[in-house]
């Protein structure tokens, strides 16, 4: 995959269909139509059927605009449906059996919340880390927040790509880019944010964290 959040991935949206009150399809076409071109596919619940179903629909849209696609959880869905790869959380299936399943080709990426976790992701060979929340969030119950010195602590001592996440919203955005974040992961800022029907103007959001991204990233 190369470098994986190069400028045009900075961007890490993660579908929610109970935030947006759309189905995943419609938020990634709303998110690629602005230019997001990595997705995460996570659902908690439906069946493993029918997450199935829907990421075999998602990938036949994200093959038309190379689009990095990755699974939430559910290892044997991405592997099924040639997704790009898999995130997982602490709790999720061990990373080494993850890789063992998968291949080495495979992305795998780690939920983390302190500097031990994300340097035992990077030492069992975690493709990128998530590391959060960084503000607070009410998408997850994902603990206190760890605020952008903790951020920058972590591109301290950690080579492969970090991804923030947790409360990220365009005022906070630039921030967190400073602090020499690979990506920002963001659900609710786009999917909720500034609108007043089902799924806000999904566009529009994604709109405004690309072109912080683009300022930051060209200085």
């Amino acid at each position: 995959m190369g470098r994986l959040f190069t400028k045009n991935k900075a961007l890490y949206l993660i579908t929610d269909r109970l935030i947006s009150g759309l189905t995943h399809t419609e938020i990634a076409r709303q998110a690629i139509a602005a230019g997001v071109r990595a997705i995460q596919l996570r659902e908690k619940h439906m069946s493993k059927r029918e997450i199935f179903k829907e990421a075999l629909s998602l990938i036949k849209l994200f093959s038309k605009y190379r689009v990095l696609f990755i699974i939430n959880d559910y290892v044997d869905i991405a592997l099924a449906a040639d997704a790009h790869g898999v995130h997982l959380g602490q709790e999720d299936m061990p990373l080494r059996e993850a890789r063992r399943i998968l291949g080495k080709d495979k992305i795998i990426g780690i939920s983390t919340h302190s500097l031990r976790e994300a340097l035992e992701a990077e030492r069992e060979g975690a493709s990128y880390i998530g590391f959060g929340p960084i503000f607070h969030t009410t998408t997850k119950d994902a603990g206190e927040p760890k605020g952008i010195d903790a951020l920058r602590e972590i591109k301290k001592y950690i080579k492969i790509p970090v991804v923030a996440i947790g409360g990220i919203a365009p005022e906070n955005a630039r921030q967190v880019l400073e602090a020499n974040a690979d990506a920002i992961a963001v659900a609710s800022g786009i999917l909720s944010r500034y609108g007043s029907t089902p799924g806000g103007d999904i566009k529009t959001n994604a709109k405004r964290f690309l072109k912080i991204i683009k300022e930051v990233r060209r200085t």
